[in-house]
């Protein structure tokens, strides 16, 4: 829907049609994380999307530092860029899964506020039966592009679990 010429509805019916275009979204977004498409991730966002990683703690307290901080798509681009190109770390595999996403809101502008649980299994080589690298939820917003797609224009991954393993090489 083009919402520069459609009315904005925030109703029932509006809000289960933009879960399930989150849904896809999040199930390919997922697919190009784990098949390790660093280079695609970006694609996701808008020009001046907003992406952080960050404690819970850190969230509750409006604190804005995380592991992670990228301010527009430039900088997700140099981000995957970097781990794709120059990083050098153990060979791992990484398993997202998303569930049970909320629509929290439709704003007058179009743009869809939700959250959405995730968390991320990581295997590395010298660990085969891989384990919980982070558990935690995504507070999104999405623009609705003329194309009837979505993009982001805000993701904050907000981690529960205490301890990150090792590093944080790869994107939530």
């Amino acid at each position: 829907m083009n919402t520069m010429t459609a009315p904005v509805c925030d109703d029932a019916a509006a809000r289960r049609a933009a879960r399930l275009d989150i849904e896809e979204f999040n199930a390919a977004y997922c697919t190009v994380l784990d098949d390790g498409a660093l280079e695609d991730w970006p694609e996701f966002f808008t020009e001046d999307a907003f992406y952080n990683i960050t404690s819970r703690e850190n969230f509750d307290h409006g604190r804005p530092v995380g592991l992670v901080y990228c301010e527009n798509k430039a900088m997700l681009k140099d981000r995957a860029l970097a781990i794709a190109k120059t990083s050098m770390f153990g060979p791992r595999y990484l398993r997202h899964y998303m569930t049970n996403t909320q629509v929290t809101g439709i704003e007058p502008d179009g743009t869809i506020c939700a959250t959405v649980n995730y968390i991320l299994i990581e295997t590395l080589a010298e660990l085969p039966e891989g384990r919980l690298h982070q558990a935690g939820r995504m507070i999104d917003r999405f623009q609705r592009q003329d194309d009837g797609s979505l993009l982001l224009s805000s993701r904050i991954a907000v981690y529960d679990t205490l301890l990150v393993p090792n590093a944080l090489v790869l994107p939530v």
